[in-house]
């Protein structure tokens, strides 16, 4: 990956108009006994990406990743409401207890406008979101009507009102910082015109790491590990003890269960089978939520992420994946993780999970992106999926020749 957008940073293409100094960088900073040294997230061996355009005549599969500098007490206030653990930021002193780690995945439609603008902004948005700009934000949100004429804020709701805010409100957690993120991307890409019509789903993880004197999150014994998620884009989180998948997110699609809830209770009825059998929004959409996608936002196409954060211990937990649909559409998510079993390094892995993926017939743009911990090269179990695997391989071939002809 080319870092051409780790440059110092231009006052952000927002409608608001405060100035951020960005703090992010692309390397994570580790304390030595011989002092701190900086390690390369380009690296192969911290994160590992394997991408391809597929047999697609675009791409709109995008990634990024950058150590942001955050408040410490939103992080603390994070693993204290969300994990019921109490973080010192003191205990591991400036500049550590600021540090966390973001990776993003995004995977646009229809376009690559909104997936390109995720790439190069989202990670500064993030460090620079700031809970006053809260109420002009909700505002905004009320005023694109529709499904969003009943909507409460979710996290956003202790600092809507214009003025000091609440005595119990206080500093933002990541939960909203996240939320606050998102929404305004969306603002933000009012000015494109292209981005009515086109779109992309978005999952990213911001990795902090608890231990004291602080440690990368590929060493860490305790990482707080922050998920915002919306559509299809894939979280899969690894364990050293039985290697079995677990997922972090859940697809943003009409018929899925939480998607259908929140739709029918806002919006009532609007999802349509296609000729397929598969369920459509409005008959048109399979994403119900999306960053971009304007046009359909009133509609209850939602940017509001659902977040999640979760304690990532050493050893139980290998290592973690994202992956765009052009991989999680023709490769379950044991496959995906089994796929990694035994790789010589992170790299190595993303690269065996997206070639499998193109054995496989996926015809779409394909992303994989690896991130070991500390109990990478130590997984128990089996491989719950070898033979599976070895059928469908041989089920394919002579397909590639097929679909050619």
């Amino acid at each position: 990956m080319a870092f051409t957008h780790f440059r110092p940073r231009r006052p952000p293409r927002s409608p608001f108009s405060w100035y951020h100094q960005a703090l992010y960088h692309d390397y994570v900073r580790c304390a030595t006994p011989g002092g701190t040294v900086r390690i390369p997230l380009s690296s192969p061996k911290v994160i590992g990406i394997a991408n391809s355009r597929g047999e697609r005549a675009y791409q709109e599969d995008f990634h990024s990743f950058a150590t942001l500098s955050l408040n410490p007490e939103e992080l603390r206030l994070t693993v204290s409401r969300h994990l019921g653990i109490d973080w010192d930021p003191e205990s591991v002193g400036h500049p550590f207890s600021r540090q966390a780690v973001f990776v993003g995945i995004y995977d646009g439609h229809g376009g690559s406008t909104v997936s390109q603008y995720l790439r190069q902004e989202l990670h500064g948005l993030l460090e620079s979101a700031d809970k006053s700009h809260i109420p002009e934000m909700y505002q905004y949100i009320k005023e694109l009507g529709g499904y969003f004429k009943r909507f409460d804020g979710g996290p956003l709701s202790p600092w809507i009102k214009p003025g000091p805010p609440s005595a119990d409100a206080g500093e933002m957690d990541l939960h909203a910082r996240a939320t606050l993120t998102f929404f305004e991307v969306d603002r933000n890409l009012q000015a494109e015109a292209a981005a009515k019509v086109c779109g992309s789903t978005a999952s990213i993880v911001i990795l902090h790491s608890l231990d004291s004197p602080s440690t990368p999150f590929f060493l860490a014994r305790r990482i707080a590990l922050t998920v915002a998620h919306v559509g299809d884009t894939r979280i899969l989180l690894c364990s050293s003890y039985s290697g079995t998948a677990h997922a972090m997110t859940e697809n943003h699609r009409a018929g899925g269960r939480i998607e259908s809830v929140r739709l029918r209770r806002m919006m009532g009825t609007g999802v349509i089978a296609d000729s397929f059998g598969d369920s459509r929004w409005m008959g048109a959409l399979e994403n119900t939520r999306s960053l971009g996608d304007l046009k359909w936002k009133p509609w209850g196409v939602t940017a509001e992420p659902e977040v999640k954060t979760k304690l990532i211990e050493s050893p139980q937990w290998a290592f973690m994946i994202l992956v765009s649909d052009g991989i999680s559409s023709v490769v379950s998510d044991q496959e995906i993780v089994d796929l990694a079993r035994g790789a010589t390094g992170p790299k190595h892995a993303a690269t065996r999970i997206l070639s499998f993926a193109e054995e496989m017939g996926s015809s779409d743009n394909l992303t994989a992106i690896v991130l070991p911990f500390a109990g990478w090269g130590h997984m128990g179990g089996s491989d719950q999926t070898k033979k599976l695997r070895e059928y469908r391989s041989s089920q394919m071939i002579g397909a590639e020749r097929q679909r050619r002809m």
